[in-house]
């Protein structure tokens, strides 16, 4: 399951206090001072991994604390410093600081990183105070405090194509025919709740990531439905593949419904209305024979459609040429 928010709570950690110490050693009677500084506290580092797909392992564990700078020692010792904490994150990640509500960052590249809690510095040495005028200082400073903050996570997915449909248009289907992703598949709408992400390979050296999206219906641009909770998804796509049901289970017309889609996307996001779509008609195993072609023409005329692109999830008809469109239509 694809968990798209988290809320974590991240700490740096605290710098070390500087030393005061004076050099004592036979036959050296005024050594002086040589108190080290203090170890700098470690940092919360969010990272972007693209081998991370879901915010999950953030829900399970949502503390993450990173190392406190040690005291400085005599001898001009410098304290350790504290570790740093990595947190990996999945691309599409956007990072939200919740007291402040300000949006820090969208990771959204391989190896990119953020640094949401900054550690302390050390404090420093008595060493730090000596002068001409005073050969033997007694001052030291204590290391910087820690920085903490409560963090809101929300992924929004990076893929290669993003499913779209009414529901039970079949995209769940066709994305287990086409990956070893296994979202749920019944016949009663919104069987998919969360979005899911599948691997197509067409060969060797080619590869499709594909989103699932849960079903929209007309009003999910106001939050109808599953709402506009899972329209932000479909933005982070390189391009749609709109999936419609050539015989919809209720009696609706398909005209209508890849219509009524078009319109919530428009609604939504001008700029999601313009994303590069592929329209694939659906489910074309469950047309009468005698009476497929005619209804396969009906709707490409109506909608405009040049390639009539067909497939069928259940039986695996079309769907080589489905990702070889697919292909064609990201990489040009």
């Amino acid at each position: 399951m694809l968990v798209d928010r988290a809320r974590i709570f991240v700490r740096s950690g605290k710098g070390g206090d500087g030393c005061m110490s004076f050099r004592r050693e036979k036959y050296i009677p005024k050594g002086g001072p040589n108190g080290g500084d203090g170890g700098d506290g470690g940092d919360v580092v969010l990272v972007g991994d693209r081998s991370v797909g879901t915010l999950l392992p953030l829900t399970h564990r949502p503390h993450y604390r990173a190392g406190h700078g040690t005291q400085g020692m005599g001898s001009q010792m410098h304290g350790a410093n504290g570790d740093d904490k990595i947190v990996k994150v999945p691309l599409g990640t956007l990072v939200t600081d919740e007291a402040s509500g300000e949006l820090l960052a969208d990771i959204s590249i391989e190896g990119q990183e953020l640094v949401v809690a900054k550690g302390g510095k050390g404090g420093w040495g008595n060493e730090h105070f000596k002068s001409a005028t005073n050969q033997a200082p007694q001052e030291t400073t204590t290391g910087e405090p820690i920085e903490e903050h409560i963090l809101r996570l929300e992924l929004k997915l990076i893929a290669d194509i993003g499913l779209v449909g009414m529901p039970n248009a079949g995209k769940s289907t066709l994305l287990s025919a086409i990956s070893a992703a296994r979202p749920k598949v019944a016949e009663y709408p919104f069987t998919t709740l969360h979005p899911h992400l599948g691997i197509a390979e067409l060969d060797i050296n080619r590869r499709l990531i594909m989103a699932d999206i849960p079903g929209l219906i007309e009003g999910a641009a106001d939050g109808a439905g599953l709402g506009h909770r899972f329209l932000k998804h479909i933005e982070r796509t390189g391009a749609l593949l709109h999936l419609v049901e050539v015989m919809p289970v209720d009696g609706s017309d398909p005209v209508s419904n890849y219509r009524a889609i078009r319109d919530e996307l428009q609604r939504y996001s001008k700029e999601l209305a313009t994303k590069k779509e592929m329209v694939v008609l659906n489910k074309v195993d469950l047309l009468p024979p005698d009476e497929r072609d005619e209804t396969l023409a009906r709707i490409a005329k109506e909608l405009q459609l040049d390639p009539v692109i067909t497939c069928s999830g259940a039986t695996h008809e079309g769907i080589r040429d489905v990702l070889e469109h697919c292909w064609t239509l990201t990489n040009k």
